[in-house]
């Protein structure tokens, strides 16, 4: 048995055609069309090469994008100075302030600090909480992006066990939220597991959708899986490769060669959640230009 591949990256370029139209058709009425910024401080490589996609990705559906560059030695003050220049600027509708930042800020005080209205990366707590309890919000980006996934490539969750691997405010305690709640992409059975979880497989095996966002290089084992699970694999990481082409290669938290002969179907690494993500922003982006849903 060999899985099938859930084609991220095929699925967001749909959704981009869909956002493009809708681009389109707001700049035709004269309406301004939606302007995303993005704050970067440092130059992390991972961090240059997500900016890099998201302005990309936003020429491509014809919103505005501007990126602010601060130098590593920005402070914590200097750079919550920054915040509120954009949070005032009438001309952007959303942002993000990239992670992770320098050591010396505090990343939860520059979270808070984002207006909710333009927070599309759906880490505010305003955002988190009108998640939880079903009101309208901008939704974190990948955990958005693996729901639109999961529904986009018929994968029904209604009553379904699914075990998700990792607990950051990031992915893995939104997405636990998000699949468990009464809608059209959720009512799964969620169990959430990380780290310091004992006899993990024990619980692995049991799900019919495995998501794994426990960030450990090929963490997820075949003999983890229960025949024909679906597994979504949220991690990325660069391992050296000498017989590789670039010296290196690009893995997940899944072991793919291995797992891909027991599910029924399976993410690929890249091009699986990864562009999910990046279309999920300009999703927000555009809703953040309505303002449709703090209203």
């Amino acid at each position: 048995m060999s899985a099938k591949i859930i084609d991220g990256k095929a699925i967001a370029e749909k959704i981009k055609k869909e956002i493009a139209l809708e681009v389109a058709a707001m700049i035709d009425a004269d309406v301004k069309a939606p302007h995303l910024a993005a704050i970067l401080v440092g130059n992390d490589p991972a961090s240059e090469t997500y900016v890099a996609s998201k302005e990309k990705a936003c020429h491509a559906v014809g919103i505005t994008s501007t990126t602010y560059r601060l130098p590593a030695s920005t402070t914590e003050q200097e750079l919550l100075d920054m915040i509120d220049f954009v949070n005032n600027d009438d001309e952007i509708d959303g942002f993000i302030v990239q992670l992770p930042l320098p050591e010396h800020i505090d990343p939860n005080k520059v979270i808070e600090r984002i207006d909710p209205v333009k927070d599309v990366d759906g880490f505010h707590p305003k955002n988190i909480g009108r998640m939880q309890i079903g009101m309208p919000s901008y939704l974190p980006a990948t955990p958005f992006g693996i729901v639109e996934l999961l529904k986009r490539s018929g994968i029904n969750m209604d009553g379904k066990h699914c075990v998700v691997i990792g607990r950051s405010n990031i992915v893995g305690t939104p997405l636990s939220i998000l699949l468990s709640r009464k809608s059209d992409y959720g009512n799964a059975t969620v169990t959430l597991c990380h780290s310091r979880t004992k006899d993990i497989a024990s619980y692995t095996k049991q799900a019919d959708v495995l998501i794994a966002a426990i960030g450990q290089p090929e963490f997820v084992k075949a003999n983890m899986i229960k025949p024909g699970a679906v597994v979504v694999d949220v991690g990325i990481h660069r391992i050296d490769d000498a017989e590789a082409l670039k010296g290196y290669r690009l893995v997940g938290d899944v072991d793919f060669k291995g797992v891909s002969e027991i599910a029924s179907a399976i993410t690929p690494v890249p091009g699986g959640v990864g562009p999910m993500t990046i279309v999920s922003l300009l999703h927000n982006t555009l809703q953040a230009s309505k303002k449709s849903i703090y209203q």
